[in-house]
């Protein structure tokens, strides 16, 4: 869904886990043994006094937008709950919003003689 800081944590050379779900980057967590402590701390950018989660902000659980990001083509509006129509939602306005940073950056090519 695009959940970071463009220029901030987004701003790396290489990014081995930006295609993973969160739930796969916590299984790889879990396997390299990462400490318990850690894999249970919820995500938070910490750009907030307050302390919000990445979830309070976003409006939906990572599961739940792994769950959208899966039926994008499956299931008709009419065999879902409110709660999933709400998270399809949320998962469609983050995406839109947020697709110009899973973009690569435009490179101006200087034409030579």
């Amino acid at each position: 869904v695009g959940f970071f800081t463009k220029y901030g944590d987004g701003g790396v050379d290489i990014s081995p886990i930006a295609d993973l779900y969160k739930s796969e980057v916590y299984a790889i967590a879990a396997e390299l043994g990462v400490l318990q402590e850690i894999r249970d701390a919820p995500p938070t950018d910490g750009l907030w006094d307050d302390g919000r989660t990445d979830e309070e902000q976003m409006g939906a659980s990572y599961a739940e937008l792994e769950w959208a990001m899966s039926h994008l083509d499956g299931e008709q509006v009419g065999t879902l709950s409110e709660r999933q129509i709400e998270v399809m939602e949320i998962y469609n306005r983050l995406h839109g919003e947020n697709s110009h940073k899973m973009s690569q950056i435009p490179v101006f090519k200087m034409r030579r003689g």
